[in-house]
This record gives C-alpha cells, sequence and structure tokens, in this order.
C-alpha cells in the first residue's frame, strides 16, 4: 500500500506562493461545473477557480472542500481526483478548502459527499488529464490518441517516450479548459486508487499528536472563553452577580450574551461568558457566577410525561402521509397485531465537543472551527457581525467526530461575537456538560404499528409516526414533522401490501431539534426493523423470510399514485431507485454468513433487521445472551452493505464498524431526559458511550455493486437497534418495545 506523502492547510498566500509568480505548475479551472475547490489560489476577480494544482516539482495539489472527522473523506475525494488524473498517489498533497461559496454545497453531512461529488471529481481530474495529455502531444509531436497517462507521467509508448507532470504544468497551465462533454473518463476496470484501501491522509499526524483540531487552535493574544447558556430554552439571563468570578486570577472580562430571538436555528442560544488569559481561569470564573434565570415557556416540559402523551397521539388517527392500495376499514382481532415504539432524546456525544476561534477586526473576520458546513459559519457569523460573507475567512480544522451537530455554528458566533466584543482572539470550547445539556438533540418519538395478517400473508399495515420536527429549530410554530423528515425510513419503505397506510401526528418541540447521524432513520429504523419481526414470529416465520415476504417481487418502487412525493435523499430514483432486489442482496449475504456459524447455545439467540437510507442498504445480525438475572451482552454483529460503487473499501468497512457501535450506545443506553425544562445528564457517567467491554465481535460484508456511489457513512446506524431487541426477543421471549435496554437489562 503507498504511503501518502503530506497534508497541508495552505493560506492564500500560500497558494500564490507555489502557483503564483513565484512559482510555476499547473492550475487547473473548473469554470464550467457547479463548484470550484482551491478557489482562493485566486484572488476575487480570478475568471478560473481552481480545483487541480500540479507543480513544476512534480507534486500534484489536490483539495478536499469537506470537512474531515474521522470518516476519510480528505482521502477518499483525492482519489476519486488522482484516478481520473493518472497522479503517483505518493506525490499526492491534500490542501484543505476554506468556506467559499464557489464550491458549491460544502456541508459535510446527509452522507453525500462522494454520492453527490463522485461524478464532478472524476471531470475535474479527466480535464487535468486532458491538458497534460494535449501540452505532451505537443511537445513530442504525436498524435494525442497515442498516448497514455499513468504515475505522474504521460507515455508515448510507441517510441518509449515520457514526460513528468511537472514538466508539462506551465504547458498545460497555457491550454483552454476542455468541455466537459468531450471528456473520456476511465473505465471501472481501469481505476488506479477508486476501489483500493488507501490509508487515511491524516493517519501519521493523528497518530504522532500533530493533528490540528477545533480545541488546539493558539492564536496570539488570544482569550478563552466558558460561557453560562440557559438552562432551559427560551430562558435568559435575568440577575447577574459577577464579582466572586472577576476576582478570580486570570478573569479578564465577563459579557452578557444576548439570548436567540423567535426560532433558535443557529443563534447563540444567549447567557454570560467568563473571558480569561487561560481555560482554567475561564472555568474557575464560571463556576463563581450566581445567575437567575428569566422563566421560559419550556419550564414545565418533562420528557417522560411527553413521551406518554406522544405514545398516547400515536393511537390515534393522524395526517395521512402515504396511501398504498385501499384504505384498510377491516383489523378483525384474532388477525391483527399491534405495538408502539419508543426512543427517548438523544445525544451526538462526540469525543471532541464544538470548539471554534475568531479574530475579528474592523476589516472582517477569521474563523478557526471544528465545523461540518464552513459555509453556514461564514455565512451565519457574517451576519451576526454586520459584515459580508467574504469579509468572513473560515479555516477548517480536523473535527473529533461531529455525527451532525457541527452543522450547527452557534458555537462560531459565540466566538466572532466575542471577539468583536473584546477586540482579541477568542476561543470558545464547549465542555461535555455544555454540549449535553445545551446542544441540538435528535428528537423523542412515538410509532404505532397495526396489521391485519392471515395464514399466508401479510395483507394491510397501518403506520403513525410522531416526534418534535427539526423545522422547529428554524420556524416558530412548527408542530408536525417535515415530508424530508419522513422520507427517512418511514413513507419509503417499499412494502408489497395490498393496503399500507403512513400518517403524522403532531408533536411541538421544548428545546433545540437537530440532525444527528441517520436523522429519523434512527426511530423509523428501530420502529418498522422490530415490527417486521414481530410479523414474523406471528406468521411462524424467520425474520429474512418475512421481510422477503414484505418486499414482494424484485422490482424499484416509484410509489407513484401514493399521494407523496419522495425526496430520495436529493437523487433521481433513476440513479439511486429503491430496489427490492437490493434489498435481498443484503438479506442474503446476512442470512449465509449467520448460517454458516454455531447454533446459539441456551440463552442466546440472533436478531435481524435491514433498512435503506442515504440511497445505501444495510441488513444487519446481531446474537446476544441473556442470563437469568437479566444481564444483556452483545456477542457478535454481522453487518452487511450494498453501497454501490466504494471508492475506499477500507473506510467503508471502518464506517460500519463504527455505525455498529453508535447503535449499540443508543440500544443500549442512549437516553437524554427532561425535568422542569432542563436536561438531566452532564456527562458520560448519567450518558454513558460503548465500552470496550460491551463491544461484540464485528464482521463487515462489502456486497460489489457497480451501482452509483451511495451514502456510507450514517446507513448502518438504524438496523442496530432492532437486530438487538429482535435478539432479545429470540434469547429470551422478552419483547422490548422502548429504548433504551439499560431499562429493562443489566448492561
Amino acid at each position: 500500500m503507498s504511503q501518502f506523502s503530506a497534508v497541508q492547510n495552505f493560506s492564500r498566500r500560500d497558494v500564490l506562493k507555489l502557483f503564483g509568480a513565484a512559482g510555476g505548475g499547473l492550475a487547473l479551472g473548473a469554470s464550467g461545473l457547479a463548484w470550484s475547490p482551491m478557489a482562493l489560489a485566486q484572488n476575487g476577480e480570478a475568471r478560473l477557480n481552481l480545483f487541480i494544482a500540479i507543480g513544476e516539482d512534480d507534486r500534484v495539489y489536490l483539495t478536499c472542500h469537506r470537512s474531515e472527522m474521522g470518516q476519510g473523506i480528505r482521502t477518499g475525494i483525492p482519489q476519486v481526483l488522482a484516478d481520473e488524473l493518472g497522479a503517483d498517489w505518493d506525490k499526492v498533497v491534500v490542501v484543505q478548502g476554506l468556506a467559499d461559496k464557489r464550491y458549491g454545497s460544502q456541508n459535510t453531512d446527509g452522507s453525500r459527499s462522494i454520492r453527490k461529488g463522485f461524478d464532478k471529481m472524476r471531470e475535474m481530474g479527466a480535464m487535468a488529464r486532458t491538458m497534460l495529455e494535449q501540452a505532451a502531444a505537443e511537445r513530442l509531436k504525436v498524435p494525442v490518441a497515442e498516448l497514455s497517462t499513468a504515475d505522474n507521467k504521460v507515455t508515448h509508448s510507441a517510441s518509449g517516450r515520457s514526460l513528468s507532470f511537472g514538466e508539462l504544468a506551465m504547458a498545460a497551465a497555457k491550454l483552454p479548459l476542455p468541455e466537459v462533454t468531450s471528456l473520456k473518463l476511465k473505465s471501472a476496470k481501469a481505476y488506479t486508487h477508486i476501489g483500493k484501501g488507501h490509508t487515511i491522509v491524516d493517519m501519521e499526524a493523528i497518530l504522532d499528536g500533530s493533528a490540528e483540531y477545533g480545541y488546539d487552535i493558539q492564536l496570539e493574544n488570544m482569550l478563552y472563553a466558558s460561557i453560562v447558556r440557559p438552562p432551559v430554552l427560551g430562558s435568559k439571563v435575568d440577575k447577574l452577580d459577577d464579582k466572586a468570578a472577576r476576582a478570580v486570577a486570570g478573569v479578564v472580562d465577563i459579557i452578557t450574551l444576548p439570548g436567540h430571538q423567535g426560532a433558535p436555528s443557529f443563534q447563540p442560544l444567549g447567557g454570560v461568558a467568563v473571558l480569561a488569559t487561560n481555560s482554567w481561569s475561564a472555568a474557575q470564573g464560571r463556576k463563581a457566577l450566581n445567575i437567575v434565570w428569566s422563566d421560559s415557556p419550556n419550564d414545565g416540559h418533562d420528557s417522560s410525561a411527553y413521551l406518554a402523551e406522544l405514545k398516547r397521539s400515536v393511537q390515534k388517527p393522524g395526517k395521512a402521509v402515504r396511501q398504498q392500495g385501499e384504505q384498510s376499514q377491516s383489523w378483525p382481532a384474532d388477525k391483527t397485531i399491534e405495538a408502539v415504539y419508543s426512543v427517548p432524546y438523544l445525544a451526538h456525544a462526540m469525543m471532541e465537543p464544538p470548539a471554534a476561534a475568531a479574530s475579528v477586526t474592523d476589516k472582517g473576520a477569521e474563523i478557526w472551527a471544528s465545523t461540518q458546513t464552513p459555509q453556514s459559519a461564514q455565512g451565519t457569523v457574517a451576519a451576526a457581525l454586520g459584515l459580508k460573507a467574504e469579509q468572513v475567512t473560515v479555516h477548517v480544522t480536523l473535527l473529533g467526530g461531529g455525527f451532525g451537530r457541527k452543522s450547527k455554528p452557534d458555537f462560531c458566533v459565540e466566538a466572532a461575537l466575542l471577539s468583536q466584543k473584546t477586540g482579541r482572539p477568542v476561543k470558545v470550547c464547549w465542555s461535555r456538560e455544555d454540549e449535553l445539556q445545551n446542544g441540538y438533540l435528535h428528537a423523542i418519538s412515538a410509532q404505532y404499528f397495526k396489521a391485519r395478517v392471515n395464514d399466508n400473508a401479510v395483507e394491510a399495515i397501518l403506520q403513525r409516526t410522531g416526534f418534535p420536527s427539526i423545522s422547529s429549530t428554524f420556524a416558530e410554530g412548527v408542530d408536525e414533522p417535515s415530508a424530508s423528515e419522513l422520507d427517512l425510513g418511514f413513507v419509503d419503505v417499499p412494502l408489497a401490501v395490498d393496503s399500507l397506510r403512513c400518517e403524522s401526528v403532531k408533536a411541538s418541540a421544548h428545546t433545540r431539534i437537530g440532525w444527528m447521524r441517520s436523522v429519523c432513520n434512527i426511530q423509523h429504523g428501530f420502529g418498522i426493523g422490530v415490527f417486521v419481526d414481530e410479523l414474523a414470529s406471528k406468521r411462524g416465520l424467520d425474520t429474512f423470510t418475512m421481510w422477503r415476504e414484505l418486499l414482494g417481487k424484485d422490482r424499484q418502487e416509484t410509489f407513484s399514485d401514493q399521494q407523496f412525493n419522495y425526496g430520495n435523499y436529493g437523487e433521481t430514483l433513476e440513479r439511486h431507485p429503491v430496489d427490492t432486489a437490493r434489498y435481498k442482496g443484503v438479506i442474503s449475504a446476512v442470512e449465509q454468513k449467520v448460517k454458516q456459524m454455531a447454533k446459539p447455545e441456551a440463552g442466546q439467540g440472533w436478531g435481524f433487521a435491514v433498512h435503506r437510507s442515504f440511497t445505501a442498504y444495510v441488513a444487519a445480525a446481531s446474537l446476544v445472551e441473556v442470563t437469568q438475572d437479566k444481564q444483556l451482552k452483545v456477542l457478535k454483529t454481522v453487518i452487511a452493505i450494498d453501497a454501490g460503487t466504494l471508492v475506499n473499501p477500507d473506510r467503508v468497512a471502518s464506517q460500519l464498524e463504527g455505525a455498529v457501535m453508535f447503535g449499540l450506545s443508543i440500544a443500549l443506553m442512549g437516553r437524554i431526559s427532561f425535568k422542569d425544562g432542563r436536561v438531566e445528564q452532564s456527562n458520560f457517567h448519567d450518558y454513558p458511550l460503548l465500552r470496550l467491554s460491551q463491544c461484540p465481535e464485528i464482521e463487515t460484508i462489502l456486497v460489489p455493486s457497480m451501482a452509483p456511489p451511495a451514502g456510507v457513512g450514517e446507513p448502518g446506524v438504524p438496523p442496530i437497534a432492532p437486530s438487538i431487541v429482535n435478539a432479545i426477543f429470540a434469547a429470551s421471549g422478552t419483547r422490548i418495545r422502548d429504548l433504551p435496554l439499560s431499562d429493562h437489562f443489566k448492561i
């Protein structure tokens, strides 16, 4: 396996030195594309927005415009570029892109970086290769068609002559950009980097401690801020006594931040910031504050009472959001099975809480942040400071996990506002307690399922879902889920039953609701995953067979004439169809693996679930053991994915392993609870994550596919919790419908 040479974070000045008057090389433009990485290599008047650059030293500089949080995107994007370019991996240098609208979307969420960018990145690589080949043809006086490109060289095989990229860079830079329609892309058989297990480019820096995360940023004359935020959403500082805090050595200032106006969106929550010359003094000063908070409409929020209300609500008629066939009016008691499932509030709990540093001057603002959405950070900070977006520069550090939380740049705005007020650089680092008690939570939810079952088939299914919507974070008064949330594993399951009706119910929000890894697929995958297992038990079938029966004949489901328009994660159904054959492919892959294993011992059992999300298909089976004294142990998980074309199989396998652990944390122990409007948990002692001793043996299966790339980071999560719950039923006969499992077993 090749060893990667370098990863660099370049400033505008650095890039100009490399590719401007002081240096030479090819800087490839992308004026014909919707995005344009390496835009900062030229000034704002530049006609071309650069993506690939080649120095006369033969190094190939490739920009990653997405955020790296452990998923390997700073390796995956360059792999695709390098493949079409014909680059030598050992000569590649990755450049981290700054926030710039000319990139198109920089949002590193929704499992879409490769899914959405694969074709465009191939085009960019092919553009550069075409220009290099044209330059070589002129130099060697041979037809372009007689040239081939690989390993940083353009070769004329007939004569044995070749020229390096560095030798051709200056001449190639003078050529016009080829039209996209004229490009000749490689066949899949010719890939040299795509599909290969390259070690992630940040690995060495991560291992030796030199990798820079948001928490690591140090700026000259910088102050550290520790912020006490409102304990209840909507409350504000009523009275403040900060005398003791100001007396703490190292404390420089104490600033009251105003609360948000209207819907929370990405606004800071407000509160009181203690600024000091070091983080310890800031934290100690914070502890010395005496704050009286105002009343809030959310003071009475009790999550237990709220969940009970949701469970009652989903058992009553709701708003129809999908109707397949005629609505069933017949539910005979002896042929009907019904169930209610629930998932509590959940927190992202990434290892590195949000962190941002800001330096604001009269000319503009500069931000260093562990952000998943640099453009959102840029725009939100600009609006808060009264600046234009182009006056705000956002540097993206490595992220110590994100899971969707760092797509919300409120922490960047906090740092910017405090820097503006103090006239000095300020770093804001959220604590673990801050993140659990003041973050954006995954919604609490309830689901209701009812099915009419005869001896030969499931004839009708009615399902309802209720949860506070993410849309409530962005607009006041929202009390029902959006269509895009219902698309996530609720209305889009292709069940081949005569009558299928999906309904939603209303639910108001009492805290900030945000997307978390797999979003609403978490609760929807849990509900359908366990209910199908219950149907299998009713029918006397194994769950693999039950799923095949419910999916029906092999087809690509279009959802036509079913009273809703399916968003399909922003993809067309032509490119990413809902394909029941691919469902069955991952089902069979896991079933075959389970059948090869020894039969479970007494008190043990296998459970299975399958789910499609972010256009990928994932099946999971888990083996658990339940003792007489209700000790639960997860022994093994087998997980298979069909995600189409895989750029870096090693990272796909790693993402699946991480998804199993993430899903297990949710299933076994995950819960945020509210009492009197306040979060009751504060750190890992009462919001525990999976420990090494709790982690099962994990086996991953990557199903070969020539389909376009699908999402990878999130699809592995949804089937994990239902596979565990179904395994518990197989092992003990106990049916669980409410998470977390720590309420029912010793974990």
